[in-house]
Order: C-alpha cells, then sequence, then structure tokens
C-alpha cells in the first residue's frame, strides 16, 4: 500500500436559509465560483467544472458519481466536513445525513468537526447586510452538549464504511486547541466509544500556523495523530517570500497597480508543504492541488498560481517519500480537497484540465 488518501470534502453546494439571508436566495459555492475573474495576466479564472458540471449534494446521483470517480483515482474515502455550533446547532447537514441514511454510496467516509465561527466576512457582502455580522457563533457549553454531540455522530461511527485507525474511528479537529478542556472533551468521548462498544475515537488535530501548541503539545492533549497542512502552508509562504525591500516594492507596485499582493508560485510552494515531521507515524501529510481564494476574498486572497498537473504529480510523489516507510495503517494522507472550488482547491474535472488532477493521482498511487 502506498497511501490512505482520505479526500476533505465540502458540502456546500446546496441551498440553506441562513445562506439564502446573508448572500442571496438560491446561494451555494457555485455563486462564488462563477463570479471570479482573472486578477492578473495569466491568472486562470474562473475554473469551472465539467464532467460533474454545477451540480446539487441533494442528489444521490451527484455523490454516486463523486464516489466513483474518487475510487478510481485511488482515493480511499471521504472527510466529510461536519458543522456543530453547540446547542445540537448543525448546518449544511443534510448531503452526509441522507449517504449514512441510505447507505450510498458505498464508499468509505469519516467526519471532520469544522468548530469555527460563520461571519458575513468569510465571502463578499451581499447588497442587504453590508455590516458586519455573526451568522453561527461556535459555543462549547459543556458536558451535556458533547454528550449531545457524540450521541449525533454515533450512527455513523458504527457505520461499516466509516474510515478507522487502529479499529478506531477517525475523527478530524479543525480548531483543536481553542476550546475549554480539550483534554476533558477527548477524555469523555473516548469513555463513550468505549461504552457504545467501539475501541475508542481516533483524534486528529489540524495544526494551525498562529497557535502556539507544537505537535507534541497536540498530542500532550489527547489527540492521536496531528495534521500539519495549515502550518506547513504558512511555513511554505515565509520561505518563498522576498527580501523585506524587495518585498516593500512589490508592495506599492501591486498597490499601484491594484493587483493582489498574496500571490505565490504553486512550484515554489510545493517545495515546503512536507517536511520531516511528516515523516512520524502519528503526523499525516496533506495533499494540495492548489490554491487560490480570490472567488471568496478578491484580492486579498491567497493564490498558488499555475499549478499544473505535471506539478501536481511531482508533489504527490513528494508527500509518498516521506510515509513510504511508515505502517500501512498509519499511511494517512490527507487530500485537500476534493471539492472546494471557491479556494481553488479541487481535484474534481475542470473546463481547463478535464480530470487530469485524478489521472496523475491515480498514477502515482498505483
Amino acid at each position: 500500500m502506498k497511501a490512505r488518501v482520505i479526500a476533505m470534502y465540502l458540502p456546500q453546494f446546496h441551498p440553506i436559509p441562513e445562506n439564502d439571508k446573508y448572500w442571496g436566495a438560491g446561494f451555494t459555492e457555485w455563486n462564488n465560483v462563477v463570479k471570479a475573474r482573472p486578477l492578473f495576466p495569466g491568472h486562470y479564472q474562473p475554473k469551472l467544472p465539467a464532467d460533474l458540471g454545477f451540480y446539487d449534494l441533494r442528489l444521490p446521483e451527484v455523490r454516486k458519481a463523486q464516489a466513483d470517480m474518487a475510487r478510481q483515482a485511488g482515493v480511499e474515502g471521504f472527510m466529510y466536513w461536519h458543522y456543530w455550533f453547540g446547542n445540537g446547532k448543525k448546518v449544511l447537514e443534510r448531503p452526509f445525513e441522507e449517504v449514512l441514511a441510505c447507505g450510498e454510496p458505498d464508499f468509505p467516509f469519516c467526519l471532520g468537526w469544522a468548530n469555527h465561527s460563520w461571519t458575513n466576512k468569510t465571502w463578499t457582502k451581499g447588497k442587504a447586510y453590508r455590516k458586519d455580522a455573526m451568522i453561527f457563533c461556535q459555543e462549547y457549553p459543556g458536558t451535556d452538549d458533547h454528550i449531545a454531540h457524540f450521541n449525533y455522530c454515533l450512527p455513523a461511527f458504527r457505520d461499516k464504511r466509516y474510515i478507522t485507525v487502529d479499529g478506531k474511528p477517525l475523527f478530524y479537529v479543525w480548531v483543536p486547541d481553542d476550546f475549554p478542556d480539550v483534554p476533558g472533551f477527548i477524555g469523555l468521548w473516548q469513555k463513550l466509544a468505549r461504552e457504545a462498544g467501539l475501541k475508542g475515537i481516533h483524534f486528529v488535530a489540524t495544526r494551525h500556523a498562529r497557535s502556539p501548541h507544537k505537535i507534541d503539545d497536540l498530542l500532550a492533549m489527547g489527540y492521536d495523530s496531528v495534521n500539519n497542512c495549515n502550518y506547513n502552508m504558512w511555513l511554505a509562504e515565509c520561505k518563498t517570500r522576498r527580501s523585506t525591500a524587495v518585498k516593500r516594492a512589490m508592495s506599492l507596485l501591486s498597490e499601484k497597480l491594484n493587483l493582489p499582493l498574496q500571490c505565490f508560485s504553486y512550484k515554489s510552494i510545493i517545495k515546503w508543504l512536507t517536511t520531516d515531521d511528516d515523516c512520524r507515524d502519528n503526523v499525516y501529510p496533506t495533499i494540495l492541488p492548489g490554491y487560490d481564494r480570490s472567488p471568496r476574498s478578491g484580492k486579498k486572497a491567497q493564490i498558488y498560481h499555475n499549478n499544473t498537473p505535471r506539478l501536481f504529480g511531482r508533489h504527490v510523489s513528494d508527500v509518498l517519500e516521506h510515509i513510504k516507510n511508515k505502517p500501512d495503517e498509519h499511511k494517512i494522507v490527507f487530500l485537500k480537497s476534493w471539492n472546494e472550488w471557491g479556494e481553488g482547491n479541487y481535484i474534481e474535472p475542470d473546463q481547463k484540465y478535464g480530470d487530469a488532477f485524478l489521472r496523475e493521482l491515480e498514477r502515482q498511487l498505483k
């Protein structure tokens, strides 16, 4: 086995009342995607879908087609982003709940808790809501809510399709260290899992650039493993920035020409997206097919430009080299992402490259 590739999966491709209110009736991620425009010569935007079109994730046919594509490319399963804001408040839960209830597609999955607040600063504001507003505030009411959260997830943990590590369901936490009594939360869920007949939970923490906690700090809190992606992206950007004097000149020029300031070559970025830490059994690296948040953030976005299938293949090969000596069970690699179209961060077929990124992933894995 070369790798256990788990693809992060965004469910924001169907309307919900809150998005209708703040962004306009029928809003989905596609609204951001289609309005994107090139910000400089050679900037590939808009990035538009090919084979699957502008899909709606309420349709089981779409979800099956995605799973078939992923399976063929060598992806083990999807990590569905899961939104639990406390006090039982959920959002965008419909696609996963339908997958769980109907048993289709018959394709492995796990959950990633996107435990962060939503404000209307996430994207360009709708005409009716120019002022900053909190849409969902991430809250941690305490033990009773942690128990309710676990009980909501338990049917998924028990599903035969659920992805496990050492026999334990994998549960990913996006903000792993910014809520009260993290060890208490983890200990409670481990206890509840054993009482439910499971071996426990395999907790994965995201390491963030601005967090004071290092890998071993997160492991000491009770997490079983760490995903380094967010930290490594920040590190890569730092390493590819120019000297202070050149940066100042570029900043003035960018301001005068009204160009984006956070623009990086994908070829340069991928050199730094893996580190020696990714060779550790309890550190899981990330495959990044691209990154371009300009559909969401305009000129303020981070942009990794000129990401091609050939360079992507080189990046995948480097990631695989870092995990080759791990036990098969821990050769986990996160693919960021399957379908984050609004961040230029997807591997589904598009109108420029078709399915070339998928085929390159398949070639590297098989």
